[in-house]
C-alpha cells in the first residue's frame, strides 16, 4: 500500500546529499502522486504550499546535518509526519556517496531503498505489541491513562501528571517501577522552548549521578540541558526522538520521553524530588513570572 506525502526537501542542491533529496521528491511525485514544496518559493511565498501541507503527511527530506528543511518547516509551524536524513542513511547502509552533483549508479541505489522503505506498510502483530507492552513497562514506562491536572496562561495550557511522578525545580520529572526509572521533561519546558528541532541523547551504559545533565534539547529559541532527577546507569534512550524530536511538544510525560534507567540509589534521590503537589506550585509560579 503507498502512500501520498506533501515532500518538503532540502535547498543544499549544490550538495550530492541535496541533489539525492531532489530525486526521492520526484520519484514519490511521479509514483504516487505526492506533492513537493520547493524550499526556495516557500520562503517567500508560502500560502499555497501551507495548503498542501495540511492535505497530506508532511515528509521532509534532510541533506545533511545543517537539517535546512526541518528548521523551514519548524519555522512555518508545520507538523512533521515523517523525516528523513540522507546523510544518517549513508551511514546506516555502510555506503560511500561521490561528491558530483550528477548521481551515479550508488547514489541512485541508495535512493530506491529509502524510496522502497517509505513505500512499504509495516504493523506489528498483536503479539509483538504485547510483548513491547511488557518489555515497556517492566522498563519504567508510564501508566496508559495519565490523569493530568492543567494550568491556563493566555493562550498556553499546562498540564502535570497527579499521581505516580517524581519532579525537581529543573523541569524534569522520573516514573519510578521498581529498580528502573523512566525520565522526561515537562510541559513548561516544550511550551517555553516552542518547537523543539534537535534531540541529543545520554550515552547508553554512563552511569550519572543525581541533577547531572542527560543530554539536551534543542528549538530555534535555545538549548535546554535535561537534568536527571534520579541517579543510576542509563539503559536506553527514545531513539525516535533522533527523528522526531517534535514527539516532546506533542507529549512529552509519553512518547517524548527521553531515557530509562536502572536505578542506583533512589531511596536517597527521594529526599531532593517532590510530588505532584509541590510542583504544581512551582509551576504556577514560573509561568506566572515567564508570562509578566
Amino acid at each position: 500500500m503507498t502512500k501520498k506525502y506533501t515532500v518538503l526537501p532540502c535547498s543544499g542542491m549544490d550538495k550530492t546529499a541535496g541533489s539525492m533529496t531532489r530525486e526521492i521528491a520526484l520519484r514519490l511525485a511521479e509514483e504516487t502522486k505526492s506533492e513537493v514544496i520547493c524550499p526556495v518559493f516557500y520562503r517567500v511565498s508560502d500560502a499555497r504550499y501551507n495548503k498542501l501541507a495540511q492535505e497530506n503527511p508532511l515528509l521532509v527530506i534532510d541533506g545533511c546535518g545543517t537539517r535546512c528543511a526541518s528548521k523551514l518547516a519548524a519555522e512555518k509551524g508545520l507538523k512533521i509526519t515523517e523525516k528523513i536524513n540522507i546523510t544518517e542513511e549513508v551511514k546506516k547502509n555502510l555506503v560511500e556517496i561521490g561528491s558530483s552533483l550528477r548521481l551515479g549508479e550508488k547514489e541512485l541505489h541508495l535512493c530506491a531503498l529509502i524510496l522502497h522503505d517509505l513505500l512499504q506498510e509495516e504493523a506489528k502483530t498483536g503479539e509483538e505489541e504485547k510483548t513491547a507492552g511488557k518489555e515497556a513497562q517492566a522498563a519504567g514506562a508510564v501508566p496508559e491513562n495519565i490523569q493530568y491536572e492543567k494550568y491556563s496562561k493566555d493562550k498556553f495550557i499546562f498540564r502535570i501528571p497527579k499521581e505516580g511522578f517524581y519532579f525537581i525545580e529543573n523541569d524534569c520529572w522520573a516514573y519510578v517501577v521498581g529498580n528502573k526509572a523512566r525520565i522526561g521533561v515537562t510541559d513548561f519546558v516544550q511550551k517555553s522552548l516552542s518547537d523543539i528541532m534537535f534531540f541529543t541523547p545520554p550515552a547508553v551504559g554512563r552511569e550519572i549521578e543525581q541533577f547531572e545533565e542527560a543530554g539536551s534539547i534543542e528549538s530555534g529559541k535555545a538549548v535546554f540541558e535535561i537534568i536527571c532527577p534520579v541517579s543510576g546507569v542509563i539503559t536506553a534512550v527514545n531513539q525516535e526522538l533522533l527523528d522526531y524530536p517534535e514527539y516532546i511538544n506533542d507529549n512529552p510525560y509519553e512518547k517524548g520521553w527521553i531515557a530509562e534507567l536502572e536505578l542506583t540509589d533512589f531511596e536517597s534521590d527521594k529526599e531532593l524530588l517532590v510530588g505532584f503537589d509541590a510542583y504544581f506550585e512551582i509551576l504556577k509560579r514560573k509561568v506566572d513570572e515567564f508570562h509578566v
